[in-house]
């Protein structure tokens, strides 16, 4: 028997109730059993700084070695300004540097952009897209999932809707199809 497929999950947003957070454990959730996801987390990582290249802290070291492990990338992004967060910028330069160290470079990814907006993180999503380019990431073209008014796809315990569970089985049937094409 085959064994599953180890997927690093990385969520934008810091904040502990997130809806992108409750996305991603959605997703975690619902994963077929040919997946291992988890989510990697990137709220303890310093400020990228090119100095620390050659001698690196401790948390650029095991970020770096949880990314070389998984096999593809799931990425759940909130919109900041029309942007991916901060923190997540900050993981991207993190992994993928120094530039010949590139964790990324060659796996496969997949965006989830969730907002309250009735744009779902459209912004965030086609900016996260062009940054994963960059880093030689194979990013899955479709399904393309923008949670819009995502405060309306979870109950008051932070459970999926059948909607929105509708929307990320899709994404994870299409993703798992996505992995096949590209390995």
């Amino acid at each position: 028997m085959n064994q599953p497929t180890p997927i690093a999950v990385i969520v934008g947003s810091l904040r502990t109730a997130s809806f992108n957070r409750q996305a991603a454990q959605a997703l975690i959730d619902l994963s077929p059993a040919s997946l291992d996801m988890s989510i990697i987390e990137i709220g303890n990582l310093p400020l990228y700084n090119q100095d620390f290249d050659e001698d690196s802290p401790a948390s650029y070291q095991l970020f770096r070695a949880q990314l070389r492990a998984a096999e593809g990338y799931v990425f759940v992004t909130p919109e900041h300004n029309r942007s991916i967060p901060a923190a997540l910028k900050n993981a991207l330069d993190i992994g993928s540097r120094p530039a010949k160290e590139n964790v990324f470079a060659g796996k496969p990814g997949a965006v989830i952009s969730a907002s309250p907006s009735m744009m779902g993180g459209f912004g965030a999503s086609h900016h996260l897209r062009q940054v994963l380019v960059n880093l030689d990431i194979a990013c899955m073209p479709k399904p393309e999932v923008y949670l819009s008014r995502v405060q309306e796809l979870f109950d008051e315990h932070g459970q999926p809707t059948e909607r929105c569970r509708d929307y990320l089985q899709g994404f994870l049937d299409g993703y798992e199809s996505w992995l096949q094409r590209t390995s």
